[in-house]
């Protein structure tokens, strides 16, 4: 398998390509995709098989504000877990938040733990400290093992309240750094519908890599939660009713293992925020997510 790292020399790029029946696009060649830094294309390598790793997850789920209202669906999310937790190897771990962070169960590979933590969710303040949560979870994730997929379920609302300690450019530098894979799930006051648009045409980006990051620092005060997916490669996803959010949950268990791997070495590795984005050379006229945006460190 390739490196699951974001380094200098390479870059993971987790890419679903979803058909409109909702069924995965398999078989899938380097040469049936095209991947674009800053405008450039770049060459590439993609796994041959879809991803099996075992996944290292935490569910980070916020206590906050009217979060509350939502813990009847909270409470069954324990079995939908065991999706993630396919094979024996896989681990999860469990996060509450409101205006600070809190680890209520750390890895585990027992639902029924998990579960019981889910069930017993206390209210907390009026805060949703989503930033700090964020950089909190990618620093547990980054702790585990090269060879786990990272991923983070994020359930909680959509805007950022209470943040003391990590900045929106600072979590922008430290998800494009890292290879986690982040899923939102939001509480929504209205009906809406799953997000088709997590990863845009890619027409209106700007080169800029300045711009870049100024752009998504904006973005992130709008939408916290869609905008750490979308960079990741992840999936954002709202809900109103029991089962729209058991449905969405599942949906993102399935897509973090029916992934390709993409991975290349950026041919301009100038340090600050690049731009991917990632198309196929035919039109299979299917849905692809793929990570947005990296950050390039400066060379030591």
């Amino acid at each position: 398998m390739p490196t699951l790292r974001v380094t200098t020399n390479e870059v993971l790029v987790p890419t679903l390509v979803e058909k409109r029946d909702g069924g995965i696009l398999y078989g899938l060649k380097p040469s049936d995709f095209v991947l674009e830094d800053n405008g450039v294309p770049q060459k590439i390598r993609v796994q041959e098989e879809m991803d099996t790793a075992p996944v290292s997850l935490i569910v980070a789920v916020e206590e906050g504000g009217s979060s509350a209202l939502e813990f009847g669906k909270l409470a069954k999310l324990g079995p939908l877990l065991d999706l993630f937790l396919a094979d024996p190897q896989s681990q999860a771990a469990l996060i509450g938040f409101d205006s600070r962070p809190h680890l209520i169960r750390d890895y585990t590979h027992s639902e029924p733990d998990l579960n019981n933590d889910l069930q017993s969710l206390q209210p907390g303040d009026g805060g949703a400290a989503i930033l700090d949560t964020v950089s909190y979870a990618v620093d547990l994730l980054e702790s585990q093992p090269n060879e786990y997929r990272r991923v983070l379920l994020l359930i909680s609302e959509r805007r950022d309240h209470g943040s003391k300690h990590a900045k929106p450019a600072q979590l922008i530098q430290k998800i494009g750094r890292s290879d986690v894979l982040v899923l939102s799930v939001s509480f929504s006051p209205s009906g809406a519908e799953l997000l088709h648009d997590v990863q845009d045409s890619g027409e209106d980006r700007t080169l800029n890599m300045v711009s870049a990051l100024v752009m998504a620092v904006k973005a992130f005060k709008k939408n916290v939660a869609r905008e750490v997916a979308q960079m990741s490669g992840g999936e954002y996803t709202t809900f109103t009713g029991d089962k729209r959010f058991e449905q969405r949950v599942m949906d993102a268990a399935r897509h973090v293992r029916n992934r390709y791997l993409i991975t290349f070495s950026p041919s301009n590795p100038t340090p600050g925020l690049h731009t991917i984005r990632v198309r196929t050379t035919q039109d299979f006229g299917a849905r692809i997510v793929a990570r947005t945006n990296y950050w390039m460190q400066q060379a030591q």
